[in-house]
């Protein structure tokens, strides 16, 4: 009972506070819907990425792979450092200058109309097939887990896992709806505090339980025996192999961050360039110290339970066995809020594209002129439509036979690894014509569906995206020879500009960004805990 009551106070605050905070900004036009009003700072620039990016898929695809393999999965965290870095000074700059509202407006700028059209179709179609529907997914499973919920209503765990998906559907689309992005963005702040808290808490009890009671027995344990778990340096056996960093995850990795829409919205609600860049250097060094908060539940299950049948239940099932019910309660309300949030923001990062991409040139092509109510009306609509179908659809992920974020990552390179090519073309050539980005586009998600669904390859589906990457560039500059195009005028940077002065600092705090990810990859080694 001391469970559920912590965890309906904890959730109830964070709403309340976050309905306090938005109540003064004008959720009435486009500007204060989709981006907060512009005037987020780096503080919660940083919150919004990372909460944003932290989800329950997380918790428990991780604490999964953790389980069945080693730390190496921690590569996707760990290394999204350098991602971010190339991001923050080289993408940032570029969208601050366009004063670009979605990704795609750098493609209608670069090439033409008719590619941000087309890519803003894919974006939606990757949020509603491999965003939306994943994310309800995994906040039902850890709810489920913690709860012991199918024992205590007296059901099935398929039916567990349909109402847990509609209730955080439904709470998720009202938020998103009533709320927009501002009120998305202050849940993060505090959400953030809160998993910062747990960072702390999870391992203290969870390493104590492991001891019997005793924290430095239970640290011994962890430290000295079932070692090859401690590993981050992956080899070609596990899930995430070493040498995948340097290709595809690279590739992956500065998508996500640097295009990724519901990600990169929460640097365009930033009041200017510099805020951006701070606030993603701070989400980077987050980034380096995220796997004490995701990655140990797996490390204690190890020593645990063994020969566990369903394997995404790892992270739920250490979370209820080791903190006492009120941190329980509290555990739960958090991993719920970050759901919410990454659901929240793919709700809200598709209506951007919907209305912005493609139902207002529509209306612009039909010579009518929307109104800003017609605009927030048919963006919350939009919202609604593609969370039904996403609560519809996420229950039957039950039935993926493959580890739980291993195929999310698989899924997700056949939406994402042809828009990130075809933008980084853009980016360092001018002569390209638009012809070759479309040309680009299918010829990578064809190829890719191919070698991934239909071939039986033993190469890595991460290096079959460095691969094909590398393919299809030569195949669009080749392109440019014989049809160059005609509008090579780059978009400049004045960086005298006030909105897009960079951080003076940057380069300092990359620097060391740099060297801790390093240092961590040598202690997570064969050198040091894992010999």
């Amino acid at each position: 009972m001391e469970a559920f009551v912590s965890f309906g106070l904890c959730t109830l605050l964070i709403a309340f506070i976050s309905w306090y905070k938005t109540k003064s900004t004008n959720l009435r036009t486009v500007k204060g819907l989709l981006l907060a009003g512009k005037n987020n700072g780096y503080l919660i620039v940083a919150s919004s990425l990372i909460l944003t990016n932290l989800s329950a898929n997380q918790f428990i695809g991780e604490n999964e792979s953790v389980y069945l393999n080693n730390l190496s999965v921690m590569a996707w965290g760990i290394t999204s450092v350098v991602a971010m870095l190339l991001v923050s000074e080289y993408f940032l700059p570029i969208y601050f200058k366009g004063g670009m509202i979605t990704t795609p407006d750098f493609l209608a700028k670069r090439y033409d109309e008719d590619t941000k059209r087309l890519v803003s179709i894919i974006f939606l179609l990757s949020y509603t097939v491999n965003l939306l529907p994943p994310v309800l997914y995994g906040g039902a499973v850890a709810l489920t887990g913690m709860f012991h919920l199918p024992s205590l209503w007296g059901i099935s765990y398929w039916q567990s896992i349909w109402l847990l998906v509609w209730l955080l559907g439904l709470i998720g689309s009202a938020y998103t709806i009533l709320g927009g992005l501002r009120a998305i963005t202050i849940s993060d702040t505090l959400l953030g505090i809160g998993l910062l808290l747990l960072a702390i808490v999870l391992p203290f009890y969870g390493l104590r339980y492991l001891g019997k009671g005793d924290l430095a027995l239970g640290l011994t344990l962890l430290l000295s025996k079932h070692t090859s778990h401690l590993n981050a340096i992956g080899t070609a056996q596990d899930a995430v192999p070493f040498s995948t960093i340097f290709t595809g995850m690279l590739l992956v990795n500065l998508y996500y961050w640097g295009i990724e829409q519901y990600i990169v919205q929460q640097t365009f609600a930033a009041r200017n360039l510099k805020e951006a860049q701070k606030g993603m250097a701070l989400a980077a060094l987050s980034k380096l110290f995220m796997p004490l908060l995701i990655n140990l539940p797996g490390l204690i299950a190890v020593h645990l339970y063994a020969g566990v049948e369903n394997t995404a239940s790892i992270f739920p099932q250490v979370a209820a066995d080791t903190l006492p019910n009120t941190l329980l309660g509290i555990t739960t309300a958090l991993v719920f809020g970050a759901a919410i949030t990454t659901y929240n923001a793919g709700l809200h990062g598709s209506s951007t594209l919907f209305v912005m991409n493609l139902y207002l040139p529509y209306l612009e092509k039909k010579h009518k002129t929307p109104t800003e109510t017609q605009l927030v009306r048919t963006a919350k609509r939009f919202e609604l439509l593609l969370s039904m179908i996403a609560m519809i659809a996420a229950p039957f992920i039950l039935f993926v036979d493959s580890g739980f974020y291993t195929y999310l990552q698989r899924v997700a390179g056949l939406f994402s690894m042809p828009i990130f090519t075809i933008i980084v073309v853009g980016f360092i050539n001018q002569k390209v014509p638009p012809i070759a980005a479309k040309i680009g586009l299918l010829f990578f998600m064809v190829a890719y569906f191919i070698c991934e669904y239909i071939l039986v390859l033993t190469i890595h589906y991460l290096h079959i995206l460095a691969i094909l990457f590398l393919l299809t560039v030569f195949i669009m500059i080749a392109i440019s020879f014989c049809y160059p195009s005609k509008n090579t005028k780059a978009i400049s940077i004045n960086l005298s500009h006030s909105l897009v002065v960079p951080w003076k600092n940057r380069h300092i705090v990359n620097v060391v960004l740099l060297i801790l990810m390093v240092l961590i990859y040598i202690i997570f080694s064969p050198f040091v805990l894992a010999s």
